[in-house]
């Protein structure tokens, strides 16, 4: 056995035993879920109290990048620290690394940024086992994220969402303390206490790298302070700024840009709903419901590098995130809020899922769920998904177009398609009144290998709902997923 396997087996990695050895760390002290969630017990019946301002900080963006990016030495084997920044990262936080239920905090950054000098930090990173490479983040807020299959960041989740799309304002609890153990090459096991005005939270992530995915069990204690209006469960941001549908002119020279192309929900009564992500002119908040759900989660379907052609953000390898509730999490709806952006660099899109029961102040809240991060779409199955959609004038293409109406096109694929054709009876079905629709068909797309479009044109005067479903449809059996499509007049 190695001298690197031979410290892994024992529970103690070459980054932690350095530390130790030189200083870095303070003296053990026991360390287990139970304390932790007692600790957050203990913070919520106490009044909230904002996170000082880091003392020793990079002075702006482009010092704190040339402080976090080097041949730089690891704490734990394989984790390395973000530097605060007084600008864009001004919050510290308390980091300690675990092994063997012990847990000793860095008290000493001196030498873990280049340059040298001590730091404040404020979350860290896990690195490949090159060094070279991170697969897991986190920073700011309650944010963390991870690089799914193609070694590609994109998307963020979050411990939380409170009050998130409502006129009232968001708040933005923080994660204060971190407790990380390596617990293997692959695999890291994070602890995490997070608080804010509103509520308190003890935080597990059990996360591994496989070659397919990045993987995180999470469970959580939340303990509330305050009433909470909306107290958003398992959230996630993106960034969707536009694609091949969007109807405006297309703002930059790249065809399409966005971390993610639409929000997937399986919900406990087996639908599949596909929503389309969107830059409104507005902002606004949808609600759709999803008891218990199966799944939920911001996904990239489309990975073709030519409907992006960006060489340096490489929008085609952003992975999806999708969430798996684990226990019954009972009545409530998956919240969608959408943003106007006009650039690359906001997160205007958030999801969550939130209870029909009210967040009272001095309940507890228990909740678990898997987050995987992949370019594997996890909603494949026997039902065609929803491929492409586009948006245009009404009428006929080469004629005129039809004042007052709009055309809205989608195009499935699946191998509930497979061998049907268009004597087969299929029909696009959707929720918009009659007097709205001005044509409708569905039929299979010529020399398309078995994908299907459903193309109809909409009255926009007679639409009075925000948005529309439609799915294809055989008899009474449903062929697709439901998409719902938003409107804006």
């Amino acid at each position: 056995m190695g001298i690197l396997a031979s410290l892994v087996a024992g529970g103690v990695f070459p980054g932690a035993a350095f530390a130790a050895k030189d200083g870095r760390l303070g003296a053990p002290t026991p360390f287990s879920w139970d304390m932790l969630v007692s600790q957050a017990r203990s913070l919520a019946a106490k009044p909230y109290v904002a996170p000082a301002t880091a003392t020793h900080a990079a002075a702006d963006f482009d010092e704190a990048v040339r402080l976090t990016y080097g041949d730089l030495p690891a704490i734990a084997g394989n984790i390395r620290l973000f530097p605060a920044a007084r600008i864009n990262a001004p919050k510290p936080v308390r980091i300690a690394i675990v092994a063997t239920g012990q847990a000793r905090e860095i008290i000493d950054t001196s030498g873990l940024f280049a340059g040298h000098r001590a730091i404040d930090p404020v979350g860290f990173r896990v690195m490949d086992d090159t060094g070279r490479s991170d697969w897991l983040a986190f920073q700011g807020a309650s944010y963390f994220r991870a690089s799914g299959s193609r070694d590609q960041y994109g998307l963020s989740a979050r411990g939380i969402a409170v009050d998130t799309g409502l006129s009232s304002g968001e708040e933005f609890p923080d994660f204060t303390r971190f407790w990380v153990e390596q617990t293997g090459p692959d695999t890291t096991r994070v602890h995490a206490l997070l608080d804010g005005p509103s509520l308190c939270g003890a935080y597990a992530f059990e996360c591994r790298n496989t070659k397919g995915a990045v993987i995180q069990d999470v469970t959580a204690a939340l303990f509330l302070r305050k009433n909470v209006a909306q107290l958003g469960l398992a959230p996630v941001s993106s960034m969707f700024w536009y694609d091949q549908s969007t109807p405006r002119a297309r703002p930059d020279w790249r065809p399409e840009i966005h971390d993610s192309d639409g929000l997937a929900i399986w919900s406990g009564n087996g639908e599949r709903v596909w929503r389309p992500l969107e830059n409104p002119s507005s902002p606004r908040l949808h609600a759709m419901r999803a008891d218990s759900p199966r799944g939920f989660g911001l996904l990239q379907r489309d990975q073709a590098f030519d409907h992006y052609q960006d060489d340096g953000a490489f929008y085609d390898r952003r992975p999806s995130l999708w969430i798996e509730p684990k226990g019954n999490w009972g009545p409530g709806a998956v919240g969608l809020f959408e943003m106007p952006t006009t650039s690359e660099t906001l997160d205007n899109v958030a999801i969550f899922w939130k209870a029909d029961r009210p967040a009272k102040a001095g309940e507890r809240r228990d909740i678990a769920y898997r987050l995987t991060w992949s370019s594997q779409d996890p909603t494949i199955d026997g039902t065609a998904r929803c491929a492409d959609v586009f948006e245009g004038p009404g009428g006929i293409p080469g004629a005129p177009p039809i004042e007052g109406v709009r055309k809205f096109v989608f195009d499935f694929a699946g191998s509930s398609l497979a061998g049907l054709d268009r004597s087969s009876g299929v029909a696009a079905q959707t929720d918009l009144p009659s007097a709205a629709i001005a044509a409708a068909t569905a039929y299979p797309i010529a020399r398309s290998d078995g994908r299907w479009r459903a193309m109809i044109d909409v009255r926009m005067k007679a639409v009075n709902q925000p948005q529309f479903r439609l799915f294809l449809k055989r008899g009474n059996a449903a062929l697709s997923e439901t998409v719902i499509k938003a409107i804006e007049t």
